[in-house]
């Protein structure tokens, strides 16, 4: 029993000095028996500091009342998850997210336990954040020529995209929450604020946020508020759901939203309350939800990422973007506007890119979708200096590598039968550099329409024509 005794002893040692939380025990009196180097490092003291003492004597900021380890031995009930702000002895003021625990044996209180997360750094940031995003509210309820985005600017011609838009400007009519999934560069905040903009909220607040910027502690308050007495101290603020009441609210990747803040977001959206964090009143919201997604939804939810229950509760109206490769007519329409879009920042008078440009525009993948073909126009109309044409040496070194890719066509030894006719050969010839071109092309019927510099019907044509495709 005593060599199981020591062994457990080595267990809890080792475990005390290696976790990242922070842990303090006291006794029935206040007093503190274990002290570990996280907490040492969480609130800037060191064990000797409080070994053996009241804890109280090293935070003067705390009393009975207010801390937590007192709540827990002086009421013998749990406290999960309650932040605590409050100064160490020497001045340091500390923000931690605690969890405590009564220790009881034949319901006689022994002492308490806490873990403790730091939160003094993310307190700090959530401070700035919150500054900042009140600064730029009212701002933009200053600025009456605010403009978003609307559905004319929405560029192209692509049968599946004039379909999302189709359902875009039918969601506009309604309050549904609506989710739109589709790969980064893809469109989808110019989609939510087409809706916001085409829908009666037109004249109330768009607030967007990224839920992957933020980690889970930080973003809880910026979405929900904060009352006075939670982790932010003395002041009393208002969440992005309060902030955007009566408006459109973009919650984008949210399926980076952290797993236990899902149930959360769920119980607003459901019941049209919100809580802050550390009050007790709920708060009535009448918000429209769009949310965005950069994976495909049934992914998210097959890897835990979004909850099922929430995907079905945003999933009221589904998007689904297009990616350019998949839409590639639309692409010299999409030159043309950002050409005239940047000609007007930078006061230019650029007409239109070259043939080899646009050629090798629509041939190329893009990974980065939209996004990346603003940026490159962008990126080009810096360096055209004369004339009225960007052509293939106004991008850089990096962007010929990855656009400009060698596309002649290489045609093997054909086997000709002895006196055979000219018309048969060029027939056998065509046929060859055809069925080159669409392997290359990896069967891509646009992108082998570009290379050879042929329509898109004229090349079905001559695939049904030589056998390659069926009729």
């Amino acid at each position: 029993m005593d060599k199981d005794g020591n062994l457990y002893k080595i267990i809890l040692e080792t475990l005390l000095k290696n976790i990242d939380e922070g842990v303090h025990v006291i006794d029935k009196n206040g007093n503190t028996l274990i002290y570990n180097k996280a907490m040492e490092k969480l609130e800037g003291l060191k064990k000797e500091d409080l070994y053996g003492k009241d804890m109280l004597d090293a935070f003067p900021g705390l009393n009975e009342n207010s801390s937590t380890l007192y709540t827990a031995l002086n009421e013998n009930r749990e406290v999960l998850d309650k932040y605590q702000t409050y100064m160490n002895k020497k001045g340091h003021k500390i923000t931690t997210l605690n969890s405590t625990f009564p220790l009881t044996k034949d319901s006689e209180a022994l002492g308490a336990l806490e873990i403790s997360k730091n939160y003094t750094s993310l307190k700090s940031l959530y401070d700035k954040i919150s500054i900042m995003q009140k600064e730029l509210l009212q701002d933009a309820n200053k600025k009456r020529d605010k403009r978003y985005y609307d559905f004319s600017d929405l560029i192209g011609c692509n049968i599946d995209f004039l379909n999302e838009i189709d359902t875009a400007k039918n969601a506009s009519k309604y309050t549904s929450t609506v989710l739109i999934y589709g790969e980064t560069g893809t469109g989808k905040e110019v989609f939510a604020q087409s809706i916001h903009t085409y829908s009666e909220r037109c004249n109330k607040p768009f607030i967007a946020q990224n839920c992957s910027a933020l980690p889970e502690g930080l973003l809880e308050g910026i979405l929900f508020g904060t009352q006075r007495g939670s982790f932010t101290g003395a002041v009393d603020r208002p969440g992005l759901f309060e902030q955007a009441n009566g408006g459109t609210l973009l919650l984008d990747e949210i399926n980076s939203m952290d797993i236990s803040l899902q149930p959360k977001l769920l119980r607003v959206l459901q019941e049209g309350y919100v809580r802050r964090i550390g009050g007790l009143k709920d708060i009535p919201i009448d918000v429209r939800i769009i949310a965005t997604t950069n994976i495909n939804p049934a992914e998210a939810i097959e890897k835990g990422l979004l909850r099922r229950d929430l995907y079905y509760r945003l999933s009221v109206i589904n998007i689904k973007l297009p990616l350019l490769k998949d839409r590639k007519e639309d692409i010299p329409l999409l030159i043309k506007h950002f050409i005239n879009y940047y000609n007007e920042i930078m006061s230019k008078d650029i007409w239109y890119v070259s043939e080899e440009v646009e050629k090798a525009f629509i041939s190329y993948s893009w990974p980065g979708n939209i996004r990346e073909l603003k940026n490159y126009i962008e990126a080009s109309m810096n360096v055209v200096q004369t004339g009225h044409i960007i052509k293939k040496e106004h991008f850089s070194a990096f962007v010929q590598s990855k656009v400009f890719k060698d596309d002649k066509v290489h045609i093997d030894n054909i086997d000709y039968e002895e006196n055979m006719g000219l018309e048969k050969k060029v027939y056998l010839t065509e046929k060859k550099i055809i069925e080159d071109a669409m392997a290359k092309c990896n069967g891509n019927i646009s992108k082998c329409a570009a290379m050879l510099n042929i329509k898109r019907q004229t090349l079905q044509y001559k695939l049904k024509k030589y056998g390659i495709i069926k009729k």
